[in-house]
């Protein structure tokens, strides 16, 4: 993988990497005219949940579903400039022009929010970036190809590896939106990678849980999970590497999980080979997703990565890698919704029965 370095107009980062034996990139100048990017987030701290909330209100004016030829992460052409300046590429990173979290991010805050000294507040400092796929606008991940798809999960490592280099990154978070329904606002085939200065509540639960389970029973949950669903109703497709399969307790109404059937803690740790075969199910497990009904579902791809720093109190010898690739479309032209007990109380009640989403998804034909 070869990576070039470059500053967009307003002193952002754009990172072009491309496959081992391309030509070398000379990158073109970003001739926008941009105002400096100026980051107002802070953390708030919720004391009955013990979690942490972004506050990010500046974000309110970034671009919202452009017309298809005016998309700013398409590659620049003659009088009309992006996101990135080059007229073609392969993968691109560039630090996000709205981001949640920031490192250049004021420091200065108060200690609690206003009228309330529970809630404490600490400044919005991580890192938010977008990564591009492809320069084809009308593209999906799905059709990538394995050397493209190969080639992002070099990116997605790279990047976890950097990211979680930063003083003060807890938590390092690699994610694909795709679909209008999902709330993606730029068509354009993109994904995202937060940095957070802090353990999100998922993993923080889920490593909750695997503690109480070693208390109680000596035993390791991740591993029992992956070895019973390894060889059970709920497989969708498999390799030497990794199993794809619906959670026994899924959520959504379309929910596959991908686990590396040998542990590691996040993408970085990946070998070869596991990152060879992840390439392949992962393509193989969204075919399924996009032929299952009359038109590609909606979804959500979530790296679930250990904590940055490690030790046996920090997560990282607990945690097992893993995929969360999940759609909110229970049927031709229905969606499931978060209605009262999921938003109000974080009880989901789910559509569909796991062993049934299982078998169709393996009775998908991907042409």
């Amino acid at each position: 993988m070869i990576r070039t370095s470059d500053r967009l107009a307003d002193g952002r980062e754009v990172l072009y990497y491309d496959a081992d034996g391309s030509p070398v990139r000379h990158p073109a100048r970003d001739t926008r005219d941009l105002p400096p990017v100026s980051t107002r987030s802070q953390l708030r701290h919720d004391a009955l949940l013990g979690e942490w909330v972004v506050v990010a209100a500046h974000r309110q004016t970034r671009t919202f579903l452009p017309p298809a030829d005016q998309c700013p992460l398409d590659p620049s052409r003659p009088g009309r400039p992006t996101e990135v300046p080059e007229g073609d590429y392969q993968v691109v990173v560039f630090e996000n022009r709205f981001p949640s979290l920031a490192t250049s991010v004021d420091r200065d805050v108060a200690p609690h929010a206003p009228g309330d000294p529970l809630a404490e507040l600490r400044p919005g400092f991580g890192r938010c970036e977008v990564v591009l796929f492809t320069s084809d606008h009308g593209q999906h991940f799905a059709g990538l190809g394995r050397d493209r798809a190969r080639l992002v999960i070099d990116v997605w490592a790279e990047r976890t590896a950097e990211l979680g280099a930063l003083d003060g990154v807890e938590q390092v978070f690699c994610f694909e939106n795709s679909g209008e329904e999902i709330g993606v606002t730029l068509s354009h085939p993109h994904g995202q990678i937060y940095a957070y200065p802090f353990v999100t509540p998922r993993v923080e639960k889920v490593l909750a849980s695997v503690r109480r389970h070693r208390e109680r029973t000596g035993g390791d949950l991740f591993a029992e999970v992956v070895e019973a669903e390894r060889s059970g109703p709920r497989v969708v497709a498999a390799n030497d590497s990794w199993v794809a399969f619906v959670p026994a307790a899924a959520r959504w109404p379309y929910e596959v999980q991908l686990f590396p059937i040998r542990r590691v803690p996040d993408l970085p740790a990946l070998d070869d080979a596991q990152r060879d075969d992840l390439a392949t199910l992962y393509l193989d497990v969204l075919g399924r997703f996009a032929h299952r009904f009359d038109t590609p579902m909606p979804y959500i791809a979530a790296w679930n990565q250990a904590p940055v720093h490690g030790g046996a109190d920090g997560g990282r010898e607990d945690w097992w890698l893993h995929l969360q690739l999940f759609s909110l479309r229970r049927a031709p032209g229905k969606l499931k919704y978060l209605a009262g007990s999921e938003s109000g109380m974080g009880a989901f009640v789910t559509d569909t029965n796991p062993e049934d989403v299982a078998e169709q998804l393996r009775a998908v034909v991907v042409p």
